[in-house]
């Protein structure tokens, strides 16, 4: 049996699971990714003819990939969102993104200088790297399929979908300041922070802003209004068209050197915002999400595998320290405080702070990083790192999310018959209700 004749047959199995596992999952305690991260590890134990996982000289097949995943999930969450953008109705995203983020980023990069003792530049790559979220890896913390409805989102779930489609673009200011920072021997001039803000905060988040605006406007008119009956997509139902939107305002923005990922979530949203009841938005979301779903299974597969090969060897217990201080301190401290003042009750702001699930868009930043700077820490020793954060937070968020956030629909439920909703109330009056 030849190598590449078992990795055939083992992505054929990893593909059907990814359909049928979630089936089997639902309402269980136990994640997609959780489930395919064992497996991963468990096939490195069986006498098969495996390839070596070294992220560190296959860095670009790993940024590449992850950078895929990461657009599609993008693409997914943004056509996922029912409710009509606007300062007050989204203000839990943005006390995430405006104080959560910038918190956790800075106790990361805090905590990685003083208890590691690492340098600067590799301290605040560390912060940048863990700073998105990522709910795709605990499906029931997101928005489900987009419906008619603009308010039958509830708070936790439409708070951490909307903060993980925009933290991911807005995490590339810091990790492109920690690779400023490297350049420049750990000393930054006031023309160097000066560039950083002009170029890489106030240029590239306008551009990918922008960028991602005019995209949606115009796939938008071609879906739903075009002129021509055969140039109107939204009534062939065809689905590929999600990865067309994706690629394309992905490529156009890269292109004018903005940020690709803040694009491709507002190209979504503002082709959401185009024709909000039309079912195409369900069929480019099922599409996208099945793409999403599979993508996400190889990689946690290979997480899984790259552990059980010895991936975590480097990692000091320093290291492990600090993901499980971020993981169960800052994140939660951080994001509980942001969102005091906001919409959601007090449980929801427990377990809106909670779920700050690291991922793939963690893989992504690190591999991007590291393929043109050297940070003055091993690469082996950051990848530890960062793969110990990746799969704690997988291993945590995905055995606790079922149970949490299916006690928060009950007592919704209950709350919302107890105000005299009925013994069936409609979705939106149960996403109402503040715990």
């Amino acid at each position: 049996m030849t190598t590449a004749d078992f990795l055939f047959a083992l992505l054929g199995a990893v593909a059907l699971g990814a359909a049928v596992l979630p089936r089997l999952l639902a309402r269980r305690p136990l994640s997609l990714p959780l489930v395919f991260l064992a497996l991963g590890a468990a096939v490195q134990v069986l006498p098969l003819p495996l390839p070596e996982i070294d992220p560190v000289a296959d860095g670009v097949w790993v940024e590449h990939l992850a950078e895929i995943c990461v657009v599609l999930s993008l693409m997914g969450a943004g056509l996922a969102l029912n409710r009509p953008f606007g300062r007050v109705s989204w203000q839990g995203v943005w006390r995430q993104l405006g104080i959560t983020m910038p918190l956790t980023i800075a106790a990361v990069a805090a905590l990685s200088w003083g208890l590691l003792g690492w340098p600067a530049a590799a301290a605040l790559l560390l912060a940048g790297v863990l700073a998105p979220t990522d709910p795709v890896l605990a499906s029931e913390v997101r928005v489900g399929e987009p419906t008619d409805a603009e308010h039958d989102e509830d708070e936790v779930r439409f708070t951490l979908t909307g903060e993980a489609g925009l933290n991911d673009g807005l995490a590339f200011p810091f990790v492109a300041a920690a690779m400023a920072l490297a350049a420049a021997g750990g000393n930054l001039t006031d023309g160097g922070v000066g560039h950083w803000l002009l170029v890489d905060v106030l240029y590239k988040c306008t551009a990918g802003v922008a960028a991602g605006l005019a995209v949606g406007a115009l796939l938008g008119r071609l879906f739903f209004r075009a002129r021509w009956q055969a140039m109107r997509l939204s009534e062939h139902s065809e689905g590929f068209v999600a990865l067309a939107a994706t690629f394309l305002a992905y490529g156009v923005t890269e292109l004018v050197h903005g940020y690709g990922f803040l694009a491709v979530f507002v190209t979504a949203c503002r082709i959401r915002a185009a024709e909000r009841t039309n079912g195409y938005h369900g069929v480019l979301h099922d599409f996208v999400e099945q793409l999403e779903r599979l993508l996400t299974a190889v990689l946690l597969f290979l997480v899984g595998a790259f552990v059980a090969q010895g991936g975590l060897a480097p990692l000091s217990w320093q290291g492990a320290a600090v993901a499980v201080l971020l993981l169960l301190v800052v994140r939660p401290l951080a994001g509980w405080v942001a969102q005091f003042g906001a919409a959601a009750g007090p449980r929801e702001r427990v377990v809106t702070a909670f779920f700050g699930i690291r991922g793939i868009g963690s893989l992504f930043y690190l591999a991007y990083a590291l393929a043109s700077h050297d940070f003055g820490v091993p690469p082996e020793v950051l990848w530890a790192v960062v793969t110990f954060t990746v799969v704690a937070s997988v291993v945590l968020h995905g055995v606790s999310a079922t149970p949490v956030i299916s006690r928060l629909d009950r007592l919704r439920l209950l709350r919302a018959r107890a105000n005299g909703a009925g013994p069936d109330p409609d979705d939106h009056e149960v996403a109402g209700e503040r715990l």
